[in-house]
C-alpha cells in the first residue's frame, strides 16, 4: 500500500541442546499472527490498513546477530519502524537490553619441560588467568549495569607441559553504546596487558559474529502497545519497576538504532524461570504461552496499524527518534 511501513519482525531460532528456551516460538507465532490478521482485515477493508506491513523472519538471533546481517543487506531499507515481542516471566513494556561484544584473546608462549626447564618457556596460561582475574577486577571501576563475563576455551594439553597456547573468550556488555565503546577499550588493554605481564604474543580478535547494540525503546509506540494489552487483561510494567539489572542482550537493538521500534515482554512463564533454561523451554508450550502469542500477536497487529493511521503518533514516534540521536552507523560505530 501507499504510506508509511512497518515491519513486524519474527525471530524462530532455537537454542542448542535446550530448545526454545528463550521462547522464539512464541515470537514467530506471535509476528505472523499480526501480520495475518492485518492481512485478513485488508482483504476485507482494504481502507483499513492504510500504508504497508512487511513480515521479516529474522534468524540467528542468538550469538549471531542475523538481524544486523539482514540490516546490512538493505532487509530494513525504506521502513520506518519495527516492531515485535519476546517471552518472559512478566508483561513488561520496557526493559533494558544491554549491547554486547565478544572479543577473542589467543595468547602464544614458548613450551618447556614444567618440571626441568620451565624458565625456558614463556606461558600463556598465565597470561590467560591474568586478563581473567583482570576482568573480575575491572568489575569494581565500571558502572553497575555493565557486564563482563568469560571462559577461559583453551588453556594447555599436559601439566608437565608449559603452556604454548592459550585462548579466552569473553563477553563485553554495557547500557549504551558509547560505553560498550569504551568499556571494549578497556578490555582490550587488559588483555595487552596480560601479555606484557608474561612476556607472551597475543591476538585480539572482536566480533567474529556482528555486535549487538542496546536497545532504544520508543515511547510514544511503547504507549500504544501497552494501551492494547490492557484490553487484553494484561498490565504490562513500565520501564524502571524490574530491576535494570535483570538485562539480557538482542540484536533487535541494531534495528533500535536503524528505525524506531519496540522490544516489549509478555509473560509466559512464572517469574522465576529465567530465559536460556530447560524451564522456560517447557513454559514455551504451554496454554500459558498460546495465550502470550495470542495476546502478543494481537497488541503487535493494533499497534501497527496505529502506526500506518494515526499521523500524530507517527509524528510523536518520528520526533522522539530525532531528539534521541536518530538513526546512527550501525556497521562501523566500533571501527
Amino acid at each position: 500500500g501507499h504510506g508509511r511501513t512497518i515491519a513486524i519482525l519474527a525471530e524462530y531460532d532455537a537454542l542448542p541442546e535446550i530448545g526454545h528456551a528463550c521462547g522464539h516460538n512464541i515470537i514467530a507465532t506471535a509476528g505472523v499472527g499480526a501480520f495475518l490478521a492485518i492481512h485478513a482485515l485488508y482483504e476485507k477493508d482494504p481502507a483499513a490498513v492504510p500504508g504497508t506491513v512487511v513480515l521479516l523472519g529474522t534468524p540467528a538471533e542468538e550469538g549471531h546477530s542475523g538481524k544486523e546481517v539482514m540490516a546490512r543487506a538493505g532487509a530494513f531499507d525504506g521502513i520506518d519502524a519495527a516492531i515485535m515481542v519476546h517471552g518472559y516471566g512478566y508483561d513488561c513494556a520496557d526493559q533494558v537490553w544491554l549491547g554486547r561484544r565478544l572479543l577473542t584473546v589467543t595468547y602464544s608462549g614458548v613450551a618447556a619441560h614444567a618440571s626441568a626447564q620451565p624458565f625456558m618457556g614463556r606461558n600463556a596460561l598465565d597470561a590467560a588467568n591474568l586478563f581473567y582475574q583482570g576482568l573480575g577486577l575491572m568489575r569494581q571501576q565500571m558502572p553497575p549495569i555493565s557486564r563482563l563475563h568469560a571462559v577461559i576455551t583453551d588453556g594447555g594439553t599436559r601439566p608437565s607441559i608449559i603452556t604454548e597456547s592459550a585462548t579466552v573468550q569473553c563477553y563485553v556488555r554495557s547500557k549504551f553504546p558509547e560505553t560498550l565503546k569504551e568499556l571494549s577499550d578497556r578490555v582490550e588493554d587488559a588483555a595487552k596487558g596480560a601479555a606484557l605481564m608474561t612476556g607472551t604474543g597475543v591476538t585480539v580478535d572482536w566480533d567474529e559474529h556482528p555486535p549487538s547494540l542496546p536497545v532504544r525503546t520508543n515511547s510514544p509506540l511503547t504507549a500504544r502497545w501497552a494501551e492494547h494489552e490492557q484490553t487484553r487483561g494484561r498490565q504490562p510494567l513500565p520501564a524502571g519497576v524490574l530491576d535494570e539489572s535483570i538485562a539480557a542482550s538482542t540484536d533487535f537493538g541494531n534495528v533500535s538504532y536503524r528505525i524506531p521500534g519496540i522490544h516489549p515482554l509478555i509473560k509466559t512463564a512464572d517469574a522465576e524461570v529465567a530465559l536460556h533454561t530447560r524451564e522456560f523451554a517447557a513454559a514455551a508450550k504451554t496454554p500459558a504461552a498460546e495465550s502470550a502469542a495470542l495476546d502478543g500477536a494481537y497488541g503487535l497487529a493494533c499497534t501497527a496499524l496505529d502506526f500506518l493511521a494515526d499521523d500524530a503518533l507517527a509524528a510523536a514516534v518520528t520526533d522522539e527518534f530525532a531528539r534521541d540521536g536518530g538513526a546512527i552507523d550501525v556497521e562501523h560505530f566500533f571501527d
